[in-house]
């Protein structure tokens, strides 16, 4: 085998030793001799430019990309922050949106207070509804214990939402004047005649209730107010039901039907006045007897 020739290396400090005394001997014979060492100068020097061009230009790039990172890295934080701003303000908004909801729903419960002012009413909140996306039957949170009784009228809106037909403690439901057995006695607020106006879940998808038994020489138009009729046996007189939007003739039974564009709009209820003062019938009971 043959023997590996050991490498004759100089010591590192005595390499140093050696490269700083010549740079100091170099610096005194510059002093000593500068025209002589000018031309060598010149040449080092531009032999040392373009490194040293280089060295500035991969220095001011290193730069260049330390300020971009750091530039990223504050817009990252700031967009963070907007994100998060942004993030409190749309949950502020929501908050105001709602707010501002509630308040123009008791503005109108105001408004339609003061439209009825002869009876006596109490606020109530819509927490649930039955079947579909329609407020044919719902609860209210009021119940007994807030002087709610059965056959109590409900509005909301402009007008008559419907009647209420069950009462528990504190709750109680309420059956719309669109629900297929709602039936209520009306009158045409101008002329005075009678109608019966009838809850169908059909037409009201449409828009709607049905109107029948007008009498085939009621003098009636499209666009005329239907209000709770006297001759009602639950309903108070004067609540507004709805506008006439179609009237049809049938001559073979003397009569005419209608469709009313109702005053409520039941597929947004929040908001409801009960008013606890029930249909007096003494005078309907009496005509009764008198028959």
């Amino acid at each position: 085998m043959k023997r590996r020739r050991k490498k004759n290396w100089i010591h590192p400090k005595i390499l140093y030793c050696c490269l700083s005394v010549l740079c100091v001997i170099l610096v005194l014979l510059s002093f000593k001799f500068t025209n002589h060492f000018s031309t060598i100068k010149t040449a080092l020097g531009d032999a040392v430019t373009p490194m040293q061009k280089g060295i500035n230009t991969v220095g001011r790039y290193i730069s260049g990309k330390k300020d971009l990172l750091h530039s990223k890295r504050s817009l990252l934080e700031k967009n963070e922050q907007l994100h998060q701003r942004i993030s409190e303000l749309s949950y502020d908004n929501k908050i105001l949106a709602r707010e501002n909801k509630e308040l123009e729903n008791y503005r109108n419960l105001y408004k339609l207070d003061k439209k009825y002012p002869d009876y006596p009413k109490l606020a109530a909140r819509v927490i649930s509804r039955d079947g579909n996306n329609w407020f044919h039957v719902f609860t209210i949170d009021k119940g007994k214990k807030d002087g709610i009784q059965v056959d109590m009228n409900v509005i909301s809106g402009n007008g008559l939402v419907g009647i209420v037909s069950e009462v528990g403690t504190s709750y109680a439901k309420v059956r719309a004047i669109i629900d297929d057995k709602s039936n209520v006695s009306s009158m045409f607020e101008a002329s005075g005649e009678t109608c019966m106006v009838k809850g169908n879940m059909e037409s009201i998808y449409h828009g709607y209730i049905d109107v029948e038994m007008i009498s085939n020489s009621a003098k009636i138009k499209e666009g005329d107010e239907v209000v709770t009729s006297h001759v009602s046996d639950k309903f108070l007189q004067g609540l507004s039901v709805g506008y006439v939007k179609d009237i049809v003739s049938d001559e073979a039974v003397q009569s005419k039907t209608a469709h009313l564009t109702p005053t409520v709009n039941f597929d947004q209820l929040e908001n409801v006045l009960v008013i606890t003062q029930l249909k007096d019938n003494s005078e309907i009971e009496d005509i009764k007897k008198y028959d």
